[in-house]
């Protein structure tokens, strides 16, 4: 399988956060973690009702941050998949929450609702025929045929499409399927979750800034280490791009590079999942940290704000 395995964004407040994406779109929540590299910070993942690749969206909670702004050389904006049908659900929905959207658009013949999460963050739902045949899940609100089906994909916004459109192609294996304006549309194989990458070619724009509402880096699936290490050897070898040495985020096992058009792409293994420190139907209820910070629990434990307050 090729395509996305996670999106990982920057947000402010974590309760307001967690209420958002686990109550409002009703996505599950996969895992309660920390930033490993600033342990006082929460690391937020939600996804589908067993967090597999391809639907889960990540988040650095960081109260007061600054907001981003939105601009070349950044990923401009993150879209779920929902059934077609459901866009009218989500309409209503939005609008009885107060959730900020935007008019119904078709691109690439295909039905989207932008809208944005309380930081700011580029958001959408594209209506996917046949998609309520997949996987989905009801947080007891949200019902399970209008449920969110994992990412479609992103969209970059970059000043070039063409060096950045070679290591799609060549190292993740996507296809260019189609152009509509100054986007052109990327289809890794099968038409499944996270399988579509969008490069919106904008010269002359300002370039972003990340903050509050940015997206940090996009993740690509790599079935397992070998299969990484073929795609770090491409890097190298075909693109003159050199990835870090390889980090265990206890979940998957990741490789980051910057593609050429500014962004931080990272190469995320599919193994061990989610389940590897607790069972599928217990996911996010416990504070999980890698074994170098549990001596540390207690203390973080008591900079970390309170998410019960979120769950009522």
């Amino acid at each position: 399988m090729s395509g996305l395995h996670h999106v990982t964004a920057i947000a402010g407040d974590p309760i307001r956060n967690f209420g958002f994406y686990t109550r409002d779109l009703g996505l599950r929540f996969v895992k309660k973690t920390v930033n490993f590299d600033d342990p006082g910070t929460y690391h937020f993942y939600y996804g589908d009702e067993t967090g597999r690749p391809g639907t889960i969206l990540t988040f650095f909670p960081w109260a007061g941050v600054p907001a981003g702004r939105r601009g070349v050389g950044e990923t401009h904006q993150t879209a779920f998949r929902v059934p077609q049908r459901s866009l009218g659900y989500w309409t209503q929905r939005f609008t009885e929450k107060g959730i900020a959207y935007e008019a119904l658009e078709k691109r690439f013949g295909e039905s989207v609702l932008p809208f944005t999460d309380p930081d700011g963050m580029a958001l959408a739902l594209v209506g996917v025929p046949g998609a309520e045949n997949e996987p989905g899940r009801s947080n007891g609100d949200v019902p399970t045929e209008h449920a969110i089906r994992g990412f479609h994909g992103v969209t970059l916004l970059l000043d070039s499409a063409a060096k950045t459109a070679a290591v799609l192609t060549d190292v993740f294996g996507f296809k260019e399927t189609g152009r509509e304006g100054s986007v052109i549309r990327f289809k890794a194989s099968g038409d499944t979750e996270g399988s579509v990458v969008d490069i919106y070619e904008a010269k002359g724009f300002l370039r972003g800034h990340q903050g509050g509402g940015s997206v940090h880096h996009i993740a690509f699936r790599a079935a397992d280490d070998a299969e990484q290490g073929q795609m770090a050897q491409k890097l190298v070898s075909n693109h003159g791009l050199h990835p870090t040495e390889q980090r265990d985020r206890n979940y998957f096992r990741s490789i980051y590079f910057r593609e050429p058009g500014g962004v931080l792409f990272e190469i995320a293994t599919d193994i061990p999942g989610f389940a590897v420190d607790e069972p599928v139907a217990t996911l996010g209820r416990d504070l999980k940290l890698p074994s170098f910070l549990e001596a540390q629990r207690k203390q973080i434990e008591g900079v970390l704000p309170s998410l019960e307050e979120s769950a009522s």
